[in-house]
């Protein structure tokens, strides 16, 4: 049986949505059963980053064959500055992350309802942070500023790896490991810098379950635990954070990569500076064994 025609972009978007649902599902998940647990019997610090890290690499399974598993605004606008991919996609992408995020939000936000009002019946900012980040976690005294530099630096940090690692030039993860390594990312992220905004580090992450726990009881959802507005923190300092680190690896390491089939031939040959250099044919390459 033939399947419909329909436009590529609709099963990219559908892929984004999916692959951005399942990580929210275990990421905000996490933290609703560790912020509503007893003295910390489901859960502490360490099985946040663990499921966080887990949910990545799941996510990027689901998405991608169909739209390569961005997941997150940051990483498809650093691809559309430094690796080519679509403008006119950058919008659609983000558009599908952010609604799966909220969807995700929506469904823990319902499993955890009964568990949520027993420990915080007026919705308030103590249960905020299982939706969405806040300086110092909502608990420590962390400046907007401070928080603003630390979602730069951790987001440039997971798109400098991100590229490291899916760059075919560079020695990626081979046997389809890439997703689980970028995972480890995330955990290792989530252990070394997140206690000065909690980690967002994707504005999808962040904005979705933020408006969903506004439209289902936290109305100061948009605001720190200070009173400041500080949802736009963990959506443009992550924009820039994703331009800084594509920029640091593309100047840093790509620009000094070279094709490995081009070194291959280079070896085969002798040297770029020889016959070729002074219009004498090439040799024959020397052909490369079947099995190794």
């Amino acid at each position: 049986m033939s399947r419909s025609r329909r436009p590529a972009i609709v099963g990219e978007m559908c892929a984004e949505f999916a692959g951005t649902m399942i990580l929210i599902l275990f990421g905000v998940g996490v933290v609703a059963q560790v912020a509503t647990s007893q003295d910390g019997a489901l859960g502490d610090h360490d099985s946040i980053a663990w499921a966080w890290g887990l949910g990545v690499t799941l996510g990027v399974y689901v998405a991608a064959r169909l739209s390569g598993a961005h997941l997150n605004p940051a990483v498809t606008l650093a691809l559309a500055v430094f690796k080519g991919f679509s403008w006119r996609k950058v919008l659609p992408y983000t558009l599908a992350q952010t609604l799966g995020a909220f969807v995700a939000a929506l469904i823990v936000r319902a499993s955890y309802t009964d568990l949520i009002a027993a420990v915080d019946p007026e919705h308030t900012i103590a249960t905020q942070g299982i939706f969405s980040t806040l300086p110092g976690n909502g608990v420590a005294d962390v400046s907007i500023s401070s928080a603003f530099v630390d979602q730069v630096v951790g987001t440039a940090i997971l798109v400098f790896l991100v590229f490291a690692l899916t760059s075919a030039w560079n020695n990626p993860p081979m046997a389809n490991l890439g997703p689980f390594v970028i995972g480890l990312v995330v955990v290792a992220i989530g252990m070394a810098w997140g206690a000065n905004a909690g980690y967002a580090i994707n504005p999808a992450r962040d904005f979705g379950p933020r408006i969903a726990s506004l439209l289902t009881g936290y109305d100061g959802a948009l605001r720190d635990q200070n009173g400041y507005l500080y949802f736009w923190l963990p959506i443009v300092a992550p924009l820039i954070g994703g331009l800084v680190g594509g920029a640091l690896f593309k100047y840093l390491v790509e620009d000094h990569l070279t094709d490995p089939d081009e070194e291959v031939a280079e070896e085969a040959t002798g040297s770029v500076e020889g016959p070729d250099a002074v219009g004498e044919p090439l040799p024959e390459p020397v052909p490369e064994p079947a099995a190794r």
